[in-house]
């Protein structure tokens, strides 16, 4: 057989077995695997649910920026000074930096890189948050949404979450951004590169044995972009991943009790069993 039709053979036992453990422990999560070359849903659970995602939900923000660059509607050397933004230390390096400003397609590689929040929130008071949900209904996610910037706490009055979606929505997502099919070409290439630099290799990408510093160019032919999102009892992560085999276009959003270290590393080891599976299939 061919070695991509091989692949088809594979199966995700272990990462079931994982879900399923989750899920009986009052977990509630949202899994899609599809394959690239057939575009055929591998595995799907309550993938059509919405959840929230965390930090993941910077993806339709950078997609807005990138088109605003190749648009000419901002200009990426343009300077953001840190002072005029509200604190915020949930993530990220820029709060660390001596730098106090920095231009937009900086704060664009902070974003994608390091989760960084105060860069988020930049790029975000910049481009405006109806422009980035007009841009999420252009792009037909229904089941996802940008709510609000990154906040160290969050009150009454301030939306309960900074970003929804869903499995699919997000792995279709990917899909399309490798693919070239993220609003144009040039923005789905702007956007996947920003994405190549995370630094973020915890969860499913802990198995890809890349180096989180430097995975651009793999010796072994390993096809990979990927982000995370975290926030208490909420884990997620979406992404590319294709070898010699073949390729996919997955995401895994996992909301749990956060009780103890141990109900921590239970989801953890979850996304690291899936991050196994996927490796044996595109290897």
């Amino acid at each position: 057989m061919p070695r991509r039709a091989a692949a088809g053979r594979r199966s995700f036992t272990s990462t079931l077995k994982a879900l399923d453990d989750l899920a009986a422990s009052g977990a509630k999560i949202s899994v899609r695997i599809t394959d690239l070359d057939r575009g055929t849903s591998v595995l799907a659970g309550d993938d059509f649910v919405t959840l929230p995602v965390a930090g993941l939900g910077v993806v339709p923000l950078l997609i807005e920026v990138a088109a605003a660059f190749e648009s000419g509607q901002l200009e990426p050397l343009e300077i953001i000074d840190r002072a005029q933004l509200d604190t915020v230390t949930v993530a990220g390096v820029w709060q660390h930096l001596k730098a106090p400003a920095l231009p937009l397609s900086d704060l664009a590689v902070l974003t994608a890189s390091t989760g960084d929040a105060l860069a988020a929130n930049a790029l975000l008071a910049r481009v405006g948050l109806p422009a980035v949900r007009a841009r999420i209904e252009q792009l037909g996610l229904a089941r996802s949404a940008l709510l609000d910037r990154f906040r160290d706490e969050r009150g009454p009055d301030d939306a309960p979450h900074f970003a929804l979606g869903s499995a699919r929505e997000l792995a279709e997502v990917f899909a399309a951004l490798v693919n070239s099919q993220v609003v144009s070409p040039g923005v789905s290439a702007q956007v996947a590169e920003w994405l190549s630099l995370n630094h973020d290799l915890s969860l499913v990408a802990s198995a890809t044995g890349l180096d989180p510093f430097s995975h651009e160019n793999d010796e072994h032919g390993l096809l990979f972009i990927n982000k995370t999102g975290r926030d208490a009892g909420i884990r997620v992560e979406a992404g590319v991943l294709a070898g010699p085999r073949a390729g996919v276009s997955y995401a895994l959003i996992v909301c749990f009790d956060d009780l103890s270290i141990y109900h921590r590393m239970r989801a953890h080891d979850a996304f690291r069993t899936l991050g196994v599976d996927l490796m044996e299939y595109v290897f």
